[in-house]
């Protein structure tokens, strides 16, 4: 089912769409079920099928930069935290050393995690902070 500017927000249009990593469907997340020790932070975290729903509803409203943004966000949900701050700190402008250190990261992005959204974010961010001069500290 394509999702459209309607479907917004899931949670309320279509609940039943919407389900923790661990499977657990909205509907089961219950104060109770919290007390009972049978909701784990797993059930709380959003899901790369959550982001994507997101980027669809996205890009039906006219928004495509914001699809982009969901859809690599989905690719993230499965790498590891320090990769995520690793690459955010890579990322800043005078931080990476050189466009091949930057490409060594999207390379592991492209491969450990079936990341290609994100790893072409990173190349494309090495294009220009070369052209623009941006490896050497600035600071």
């Amino acid at each position: 089912m394509l999702l459209g500017k309607a479907d917004y927000p899931v949670a309320e249009k279509h609940p039943d769409r919407v389900r923790g990593a661990r499977g657990k469907a909205l509907s089961e997340i219950t104060l109770d079920a919290v007390i009972a020790g049978e909701v784990t932070i797993e059930d709380l975290r959003i899901t790369p099928a959550a982001l994507r729903d997101q980027a669809e509803i996205s890009a039906a409203a006219g928004r495509p930069m914001l699809a982009q943004n969901f859809l690599r966000a989905a690719e993230l949900v499965a790498v590891p935290q320090d990769l995520v701050m690793q690459a955010y700190e890579l990322l800043r402008p005078g931080r990476a050393k050189s466009r091949p250190e930057l490409e060594v990261l999207a390379a592991r992005f492209r491969t450990e995690f079936a990341a290609e959204g994100i790893a072409r974010f990173i190349e494309e961010a090495a294009v220009v902070y070369e052209e623009r001069g941006l490896f050497t500290k600035r600071f």
